[in-house]
């Protein structure tokens, strides 16, 4: 329910990548009547998919749900249901941006500049660490099961979010009223305003956002102030994050004080993007 409501909060398809999302439609057959539209698009493909349908390919190399969701969401439900090729596959174009078919005769490359959010329980059985339950095959069920997800790509998910099972009591309470997706939404167009602003400043290409940032961009405009530069190195030395996670945890942190309207990434922003990263002791959901 949450991801498939993420596309409502971004903001709408500037021109550019309007035409975009159109083209890739447009190639893939699906773009009905001619018909445009600013809404983000959003792809929940089945755990079955294959490599083709994932990545694309075929004897005309139609682009795959990764170029599909360009500019947009692309949502895998069960995570580790997929085959682990089809979800190492994901890789290159999470690093890139685009995806390249390459065939006997011919080779294309298609954008695919996605968000990706996975859900998965975390275990086979659905139900290790919950108070109250007790595995057969103890904890060996979830770590054989969350081990489907390769190293290289986990570090690749900037966001690990534990999200307990919701108890009865919790069902009967009244329901309570929460933030509107309108009043995110506006949230994240200011936030996205700021990015805008830093990449022209930059000379960097219209519409860099934080998670786009090149490297050579990266500490400095990212570089939080001195009590979270320390909180930051000892992190990275006692949890050994890569250089990537490294970068990846000062861009999260750049974007929640962006979210904040805060000029300096602070020691509460580093803690904030430093948890989402640990991994927790069920994988439930990232992005």
């Amino acid at each position: 329910m949450l991801a498939a409501r993420l596309s409502s909060i971004l903001p709408p398809l500037q021109p550019r990548e309007l035409l975009e999302v159109s083209m890739i439609a447009s190639v893939n057959g699906t773009l009905a009547s001619g018909q445009l539209s600013d809404r983000r698009p959003f792809r929940s493909p089945h755990h079955s998919a294959s490599m083709a349908a994932m990545v694309g390919g075929g004897i005309r190399a139609r682009p795959g749900e990764v170029s599909l969701s360009h500019r947009g969401v692309l949502f895998l439900d069960e995570f580790p249901e997929f085959s682990p090729a089809v979800l190492d596959s994901l890789r290159q174009p999470i690093e890139s941006g685009e995806c390249a078919i390459a065939r006997a005769n011919h080779r294309v490359t298609y954008p695919a500049r996605f968000q990706l959010v996975a859900a998965m329980n975390p275990c086979r059985c659905g139900m290790s660490g919950e108070p109250g339950h007790r595995c057969a095959r103890g904890p060996r069920c979830a770590a054989d099961y969350q081990a489907r997800i390769s190293g290289p790509l986990l570090d690749r998910i900037d966001l690990r979010v534990d999200v307990p099972a919701v108890s009865a009591s919790d069902l009967l309470r009244p329901a309570q009223v929460g933030e509107t997706s309108a009043a995110v939404r506006a949230r994240v167009e200011g936030a996205r305003q700021i990015q805008a602003s830093r990449a022209a400043r930059l000379g960097l290409e219209p519409g860099t956002t934080n998670a786009l940032l090149p490297a050579h961009a990266v500490e400095g405009v990212t570089r939080p102030d001195a009590a979270g530069g320390r909180l930051l190195a000892e992190a990275a030395e006692r949890m050994r994050f890569s250089a990537r996670a490294f970068h990846r945890i000062l861009k999260v942190a750049r974007t929640l004080a962006d979210l904040a309207g805060a000029e300096t990434v602070g020691r509460a922003q580093i803690a904030e993007a430093i948890s989402f990263r640990a991994a927790p002791e069920r994988l439930q959901a990232a992005g």
